[in-house]
């Protein structure tokens, strides 16, 4: 089986529109730095969150595609599909940005510097500056604080919606070409997760030059803030 004419320009299509439509969405990226940053993850851990989440995201939308081309459903119906998805998926992103910036406040406030006193035998007392990161910056995040990452982000991005790969799958269908189908899919995939890993890979390397050692506590709140930027963006059509 071959690619039917004109499927060249169609998989460049798909390669731009995956290239695009990642650039601008901060939401595609703007959480895998933040989150890197806030628990101190390691470039190969956070780019595997970034890959997994993104082949969530992706998959999502290619099934409901497929799904679409199987049953013949209309267009216009699958749009609004994915408008609904990706309306969810905005409001869910901005409620866990909030929640998880309120604990990162309250995480903050409960590890706020505070001074001890120290009395030695020969009776000299003497003040001392305390508080509970340092060497332990990232002790024991706890339930919340683990459900409130990279778990809840990879849900937020499975119910995500791909809004531009729906219309561009269901033209090749339209005229039985089901190589180009595949080709499409495929390709739009590859732009879409290369682009989200370049730009995280780029964003976490460059804060991690940042010396920001006087904010390493409100590390956790500042992801959250993020988030809720994203979810924002998201819900409001930004």
């Amino acid at each position: 089986m071959e690619l039917a004419a004109g499927s060249g320009a169609l998989v460049v299509a798909a390669a731009a529109i995956g290239v695009v439509h990642t650039l601008l969405g901060p939401d595609h990226y703007v959480p895998f730095i933040a989150l890197a940053r806030s628990r101190s993850w390691s470039l190969r851990r956070t780019l595997g969150v970034t890959a997994l989440c993104g082949a969530g995201h992706v998959v999502g939308s290619i099934a409901l595609g497929a799904l679409g081309v199987a049953f013949g459903w209309a267009l216009s119906g699958l749009v609004e599909i994915e408008a609904w998805r990706g309306t969810i998926a905005g409001w869910l992103l901005l409620g866990v940005g909030l929640a998880y910036t309120a604990w990162g406040i309250r995480r903050a406030l409960r590890n706020r510097p505070h001074e001890h006193l120290h009395a030695h035998d020969e009776g000299v007392v003497h003040e001392h500056g305390h508080d509970h990161h340092g060497a332990h910056a990232h002790p024991h995040l706890g339930t919340a604080g683990k459900w409130l990452g990279p778990w809840s982000v990879f849900i937020v991005f499975v119910l995500g919606p791909c809004e531009p790969l729906v219309p561009i799958l269901i033209y090749p269908a339209a005229w039985g070409s089901w190589l180009d189908v595949a080709a499409v899919a495929g390709v739009f995939a590859a732009a879409t997760l290369g682009t989200m890993l370049a730009l995280v890979a780029g964003g976490t390397l460059g804060l991690a030059r940042i010396p920001a050692a006087r904010f390493e506590r409100w590390s956790h709140a500042l992801a959250g803030a993020a988030l809720v930027l994203c979810g924002a963006a998201v819900t409001l059509g930004l």
